[in-house]
């Protein structure tokens, strides 16, 4: 090989190697801005919930407009999401949903920010009476709003229509004999107190003495007789009313319940009871610890859209605070549920109750 051909040789390796080189440049840009790539350095919006609040299709457009990525937890009772709050390993909460009484608790934690109702334009489209927050205990601390309503229910008896033909009037029929093992309960210390302090008569369910506390729990024992089980989410609800012929459960969930069981091809009907009944005024509310105050406030706006509230009552039954009810309860005496006079002492009782302590060592 003559010294020419050696020079264009080696030109050519060389152009080769600085071509190689520009190739791997550009593959390895690519791969830096990938799909995966750009996934994984969206903000994250961490969003604690109950189910049917942030349906997956509901999530995907969000993201989508804001160009983030949303991450829901959801929530079986008012004691798992304060636990998840305060959870070591959990992640750092930006919004979550709670009823009004939460919203107080977690409010004198200093757990919540106030909000900046500037940037929740859709509060306008409210119904007046959520529009007038100063009037619904726990929407307001100091003159700040800490909360802004969303959904609501009341928290009456569903009952089979077969096994119980007359709509029941009072949540008594829950002991009824006749329905041994035929009844459903929530998995909730507060709202059994609560409802049962009703059913005995007790003016003021959310302040009871020592003398009521007792006398509430001896009545909870004796209701596991009746019981087929305590349930925590509206899902597991509708599959154990099906599938073990239940007459008579507490509806936690309310109209979502009913609505889950007439879906699932059950015959149900939802009765107030005459005492008076529990009901929970949801609400969305942003955290101290929110990484992004902005997009956390976006979020509690997009959740007031026409749409995402139309399909909260179209899928879940709910009632939404942009349109008014198509049944009422006028005349039904509606507690709306508040904080109690002692949330550990509750909790302790039922624990013991659920767990199957005798009536005699309360």
């Amino acid at each position: 090989m003559t010294a020419a051909a050696r020079r264009i040789g080696s030109a050519a390796r060389s152009g080769c190697g600085i071509l190689l080189r520009l190739v791997l440049s550009v593959c390895l840009c690519v791969g830096m801005f990938s799909p995966a790539s750009a996934e994984a350095t969206k903000k994250v919006l961490h969003v604690l919930a109950w189910p049917g609040y942030a349906d997956a299709d509901v999530v995907r457009t969000f993201e989508s407009r804001h160009n983030v990525r949303v991450e829901v937890t959801l929530v079986d009772s008012d004691e798992a999401l304060w636990a998840q709050l305060h959870a070591k390993n959990a992640p750092r909460f930006d919004v979550l949903a709670a009823n009004t009484a939460e919203i107080q608790r977690y409010t004198r934690a200093n757990l919540l920010a106030p909000l900046d109702l500037q940037s929740l334009p859709n509060t306008a489209r409210q119904l007046p009476r959520f529009q007038a927050r100063a009037a619904i205990e726990g929407l307001v601390t100091d003159g700040k709003v800490y909360a802004i309503p969303f959904t609501y229910s009341s928290m009456g008896l569903i009952y089979d229509r077969k096994q119980v033909p007359v709509a029941p009037r009072s949540m008594r029929e829950l002991w009824n004999p006749r329905y041994r093992g035929k009844v459903l309960d929530f998995n909730s210390a507060q709202h059994n107190f609560s409802f049962t302090a009703l059913a005995l008569g007790y003016r003021d369910p959310f302040n009871l003495n020592d003398e009521q506390m007792r006398a509430i729990a001896h009545k909870l024992v004796e209701l596991r007789r009746n019981l087929l089980t305590y349930y925590t989410l509206p899902e597991e609800a509708t599959a154990f009313f099906i599938q073990h012929k239940v007459a008579l459960m507490f509806g936690n969930y309310g109209t979502q319940q009913v609505e889950l069981l007439r879906r699932a091809g059950a015959d149900v009907g939802y009765a107030i009871p005459d005492e008076g009944v529990l009901a929970w005024l949801d609400c969305w509310s942003m955290t101290r610890a929110a990484a992004d105050p902005a997009l956390a406030l976006a979020w509690i706006n997009y959740m007031l859209e026409p749409d995402v509230s139309r399909l909260l009552t179209q899928r879940q039954g709910l009632a939404n605070t942009l349109s008014a009810p198509t049944a009422s309860n006028d005349n039904a005496r509606i507690v709306w549920i508040g904080p109690v006079e002692n949330i550990q002492r509750r909790e302790d009782l039922w624990a013991r109750i659920a767990s199957g302590d005798r009536s005699e060592r309360f």
